[in-house]
């Protein structure tokens, strides 16, 4: 459980200073150069993210039971991550109205996506990574969208980008479903 811990803190950590540290993270820019830093901050997010995998691992081979999930919050989970992988390609879809009236469409991705897995399962582990990741993208989206706002940032789209967010997210949601999310988690999220 240390590793899942200490991969959470370097990891989210590390994405949080842009979220709270705004100041800092510039000011840090600066001294050592965009090049550096986005160097240090991705060993320090990657870092993070092979101890989150390896802790997580760890934690599901003993796991310590919280709750067991009810069999419709497992079925909930599949028509949520959906939602979640039309957001995300919403994030990376140029010119699409999802992008243009959330702003942060990621971060609304991952907050719907650790609950999904948060109401699907029970553990101390998963409260510790789906629930960091939760609150780490509410905290996140509320600050950056307040940031927008105080910034006069606006955004547009049209609907040949949602289309085209839609059907990307449909697909990748698919392909993560059937195939990917047994292969690389080592659970088949199908019934």
């Amino acid at each position: 459980m240390a590793l899942l811990i200490a991969g959470l803190f370097l990891f989210l950590g590390m994405h949080f200073t842009g979220i709270l540290a705004h100041g800092w993270r510039q000011t840090m820019v600066s001294k050592t150069g965009p090049g550096s830093w986005k160097l240090l901050y991705s060993v320090v997010s990657l870092t993070g993210l092979i101890l989150i995998i390896i802790g997580y691992g760890a934690a599901r081979a003993e796991p310590d039971f919280l709750w067991a999930a009810p069999v419709w919050a497992r079925h909930l989970a599949m028509p949520l991550t959906l939602l979640a992988f039309i957001l995300l390609a919403a994030t990376y879809v140029p010119g699409n109205r999802i992008k243009a009236r959330l702003g942060h469409p990621m971060l609304a991705a991952v907050k719907i996506w650790a609950l999904a897995h948060l109401l699907a399962n029970g553990t101390v582990a998963d409260l510790l990574l789906f629930g960091s990741f939760l609150v780490w993208a509410i905290v996140g989206f509320a600050v950056l969208r307040r940031r927008d706002r105080q910034q006069g940032v606006t955004r547009t789209g049209t609907v040949k980008g949602d289309i085209l967010t839609v059907g990307a997210g449909i697909a990748a949601w698919a392909v993560f479903a059937m195939i990917l999310h047994a292969a690389l988690i080592g659970v088949s999220p199908l019934p």
